[in-house]
């Protein structure tokens, strides 16, 4: 923690919610700032945030605002691409010690040999990877879009997807299409069990068990729907069921059950010898720490201007391809 984030953090310990939500709203005027948040932050956070959404939605809401200052609540990579799209804009985040492992998993000169070790394969990356990776790769994807942008490519072309083992995995048995997958993947649904998930199928017999495809094969073969964290939510608004096993982050849980208040969702358990079922990175972001980076304008995420232009094009392409 730094001293003053420290200093200022005792002086806001003891404001309520209520009073962070008008100095925030409040700041947001005064600087013409737009927050953004990810499904997966706390609610207080999204709460107060413009727009909630994946990471599809907030790249085309940063793509397209007119505000002076974004102000970025969620993981660094997401921050990263919203400065790579807007680099005359100030972008701040409210911890920029929020990474993500998925990300860091693949290291830019590893990606950089097993690219060459393919040479003519399209790359095709998750936008859960860092700057150096998009600049490395052709397209970048979320799980919102990923397969519509896959069924674009030439059953020719041979393709390179990571850094999620799961989700290529999973889209390559869809659609029948073999790909080279880099070996990373998300803690938070790696660590879902089969045998965890069918005991708790058992206990709830009368719900629905929903699950991301970030989630092992073992797990995915049980789910009755497979979607992205957009996906997921709009399944169960539009559903007739009343009980939801979500096998995801609970953060969504929160959106989930404003816009559906008379259902029941559960989150799929854990392994309790293994029991990493938060993104705590995502759960960093804080109130305090949102109201203190708008204060200070700090942490501001800036990115070198080769390799932002360098990891541009993947991220272009990807909107290009993508369904409005």
């Amino acid at each position: 923690m730094t001293k003053d984030f420290a200093s200022t953090s005792a002086g806001t310990a003891s404001l309520s919610h209520e009073e962070l939500f008008r100095r925030i709203n409040a700041l947001k005027k005064e600087m013409n700032a737009l927050v953004l948040a990810h499904y997966y932050t706390v609610p207080e956070i999204q709460q107060v945030a413009d727009i909630v959404g994946d990471s599809l939605a907030l790249a085309r809401a940063a793509e397209k605002t007119d505000a002076d200052v974004i102000v970025f609540a969620g993981v660094y990579f997401m921050a990263e691409t919203a400065k790579i799209l807007n680099p005359g804009k100030l972008v701040l985040m409210p911890d920029a010690h929020a990474g993500c492992p998925l990300a860091d998993s693949c290291p830019s000169a590893e990606f950089r040999k097993f690219k060459a070790e393919h040479p003519g394969a399209i790359v095709i990356t998750y936008i859960n990877s860092t700057a150096e990776i998009k600049a490395l790769s052709d397209i970048t994807c979320t799980s919102s879009n990923a397969e519509e942008i896959i069924r674009q490519i030439p059953q020719t072309r041979q393709i390179i997807f990571g850094p999620d083992r799961n989700l290529g995995g999973y889209l390559s048995k869809k659609l029948g299409r073999e790909m080279i997958l880099w070996q990373g993947y998300c803690y938070v649904h790696d660590d879902f069990s089969e045998s965890c998930i069918l005991k708790a199928c058992r206990e709830h017999p009368d719900a629905e068990l929903i699950a991301h495809p970030e989630c092992r094969e073992e797990v995915l073969r049980h789910a009755s729907f497979i979607g992205s964290t957009k996906a997921l939510l709009h399944y169960t608004v539009a559903s007739s069921t009343k009980t939801f096993l979500v096998a995801t982050e609970p953060g969504i849980l929160y959106e989930m059950q404003r816009r559906s208040p008379l259902k029941t969702f559960l989150p799929a358990p854990k392994d309790p010898g293994n029991p990493r079922m938060l993104c705590t990175q995502m759960k960093q972001n804080t109130l305090e720490k949102l109201y203190h980076c708008m204060l200070t304008r700090k942490p501001e995420i800036v990115v070198d201007e080769t390799l932002r232009l360098a990891s541009l094009g993947s991220i272009m392409r990807m909107l290009e391809m993508s369904p409005a």
